[in-house]
């Protein structure tokens, strides 16, 4: 492992980006930028010292090679983390490779993701055996992860192009931590998770997702040894997710789909190890149990819901019924897991569900929401911390290193005091650059005049007024960003009716099955919930227009959120100002860094909530998007676009 550096080579890393530095001479269409080099002299600066950085660098600075720059040149083991796979293979597929080729660097680096990413040899070879397909699995695609398994090297599924992942084929040829055999499996020696391991183990740059990045901790926290190296340096890119993924390890869940497949796995392994125990009634007992649990949770179906709003005699009937079925199973498993790792290895994951279903039935912790998702076939329950700040200060004083945090939204004007404080983050070092693009001269901010309050009947139908019209000014090309899918699905239908655009909406298709509609279109409208408030670049004309219907405040009935806003309200504080507007502020700056993503791109920001201008938070929303033209009238947003024709 590489020891730290006592001095980092002055400015080494911004000299590069400068001008007339090795970027700009070797790399073509490189455009240097201050910000960029001033962030990776910031970046340099904590790598040698140690120390905690939080970063905000807008959109077009360039802040991908302003952390990989000085990572590559420090010389030290780095954990690079983001929020999305997606971003993660950008980094380590594309930027990485770019960066260490300017700088005349070698890197050893790892991209490492989550078990469920890899193929399995054993589940397939039982695949294979097996030959029944799940529903809505052609054989096609089957037939092609044959030909693929035959000839990977990394045992990645994204590259096995003709399947997505929301394919159950999916799961079906990729194991989880619960059906893992681990060193009992017979193909372990040449486990595709095990390789991707010990490879990393070596790296001096790993590439993770927080959600790898938080489950190596939680192994590590229960003695089980660990997946990724020991470091020097944590860069957490799409920083501003942080604090969920963490809330999801530092608590707990267990779904109905657990119990489930616990059952199916158990009846399959039986029939593999052959112990002599018919495990068949049992699982049947337990989806006899789960589906009463279900139905007693219908009245909620849809919601997320705190546990005191979810009791009912009915619903705690049901999940005695389900504890008992546990306890049935379990007894069942004891009998027939000598027989083998498999059956072993499922009465483990009982207890395991029987102990945190207990937990959230019975157990108070003052630090600990419980709550519960319903669905229409399935259920959650979730046991969350209120505050992770203890948690998180804790992690980070057990692995000294220095720990940068960057995102292009962090925070609230100059402050990022709601992101520290959330995280614990003390003694911290922060910096703000914001976009190089020019707002002013390549982008318009029209807030329509009359709008309704957003509570209002008629709301849906002034915002179904206003898209028809920003559409047929910009020819189409827009993203309209809704804050619920009751919402959207309604102008969706209304709008349907009015306009000959070809209209693309969330749900009709995975998600980047519908952007590749977008961008071939090239004159589509796509409706989108949060999922397409960031992580979506489509550059150039194609997308000339982003309309935002509210302010993205999230929802007050959220359990894990509500108990939060009470918390800080019995602290003296003031929920709202402290935590409501710092998020909305976030999301909102999300959701308009749609809409410019290179110097050439030009267009309209439309936010149709009349809050930004009637209420005095609404300052706040404006004073954090990008310095831009206003207006209150369809006639300039029609200008705007009758100029880019011209």
């Amino acid at each position: 492992m590489a020891a730290r550096a006592e001095e980092s080579p002055p400015k080494a890393s911004a000299e590069a980006l400068a001008p007339d530095g090795v970027f700009q001479r070797e790399m073509a269409n490189f455009v240097p930028r201050a910000a960029q080099q001033e962030m990776a002299r910031a970046v340099e600066t904590a790598l040698a010292r140690g120390g905690t950085l939080v970063v905000e660098s807008g959109t077009g600075t360039g802040k991908t090679f302003a952390y990989l720059v000085p990572a590559v040149l420090s010389g030290l083991r780095t954990i690079i983390s983001t929020a999305t796979r997606h971003l993660q293979d950008q980094i380590f597929k594309r930027d990485l490779p770019q960066v260490a080729e300017m700088l005349g660097a070698p890197v050893d680096a790892v991209l490492l993701k989550g078990r469920a990413n890899y193929l399995c040899r054993y589940r397939l070879k039982l695949q294979l055996q097996q030959r029944e397909l799940p529903d809505q699995a052609p054989e096609e695609s089957f037939q092609a992860i044959e030909r693929w398994a035959a000839a990977t090297q990394s045992g990645d599924m994204s590259e096995v192009a003709a399947l997505s992942e929301e394919s159950p084929l999916w799961k079906r040829v990729t194991s989880t931590a619960d059906n893992c055999l681990g060193g009992q499996c017979p193909d372990f020696k040449r486990c595709f998770v095990v390789k991707a391991r010990q490879r990393a183990m070596q790296a001096d740059i790993v590439v993770v997702n927080h959600h790898l990045f938080f489950s190596d901790l939680t192994l590590k926290a229960e003695g089980f040894g660990e997946l990724l190296p020991q470091h020097h340096a944590v860069i957490f890119d799409e920083a501003h997710h942080i604090a969920e993924t963490a809330s999801l390890f530092f608590g707990f869940s267990v779904s109905g789909g657990q119990v489930a497949e616990l059952g199916r796995d158990a009846v399959e392994a039986e029939k593999a190890e052959k112990s002599g125990v018919d495990l068949t009634a049992a699982a049947e007992r337990m989806e006899q149990a789960l589906t009463r649990v279900q139905r007693a949770g219908q009245p909620c179906a849809g919601q997320s819901v705190d546990f005191d709003t979810l009791q009912s005699a009915a619903f705690d009937a049901a999940c005695a019924d389900l504890t008992e079925a546990l306890a049935q199973f379990e007894g069942a498993l004891n009998a027939a897991a000598p027989a083998g790792e498999g059956l072993r290895r499922c009465l483990e994951r009982c207890r395991d569900i029987q102990a945190q279903l207990d937990t959230w039935l019975h157990h108070r912790d003052s630090n600990q929401i419980r709550w519960a998702e319903i669905g229409e076939r399935g259920f959650r329950l979730h046991g969350t911390p209120l505050d992770i700040s203890g948690f998180f200060g804790e992690m980070m004083q057990r692995n000294p290193a220095a720990w940068i945090f960057t995102s292009g939204t962090l925070a609230v004007g100059d402050d990022f005091s709601a992101f520290c404080n959330r995280l614990g983050l003390q003694d911290v070092h922060t910096r703000r650059w914001g976009s190089p693009y020019d707002f002013r001269a390549n982008a318009l901010l029209y807030l329509p005049a009359d709008m309704p309050d957003p509570r209002a009947d008629e709301y849906a139908d002034a915002l179904t007024r206003v898209i028809a019209e920003v559409a047929a000014a910009s020819r189409g090309r827009a993203f309209c960003l809704f804050t619920s899918y009751g919402m959207m699905n309604r102008v969706h239908q209304q709008l349907s009716a009015r306009t000959d655009w070809p209209l693309l909406l969330q749900g009709q298709a995975p998600k980047n099955e519908l952007l590749a509609r977008f961008r071939r279109g090239g004159r589509a409208v796509l409706f989108g919930t949060a999922s397409f408030w960031e992580g979506v670049d489509v550059v150039g004309e194609r997308l000339s227009c982003v309309i935002i219907d509210k302010l993205p405040f999230a929802s007050p009935g959220d359990p894990v959120l509500k108990n939060r806003l009470s918390a800080c309200q019995e602290e003296g504080a003031n929920p709202f100002m402290d935590i409501q507007i710092p998020q909305a502020v976030v999301a909102l700056k999300q959701g308009a860094g749609r809409l410019i993503r290179s110097e050439t791109d030009r267009g309209v920001l439309v936010l149709c909530d009349p809050r930004l201008l009637s209420k005095p938070y609404g300052r706040w929303f404006r004073d954090n998007l990008p310095d831009m033209p206003v207006t209150r009238g369809i006639e300039e947003v029609a200008a705007f676009f009758a100029d880019e024709c011209k």
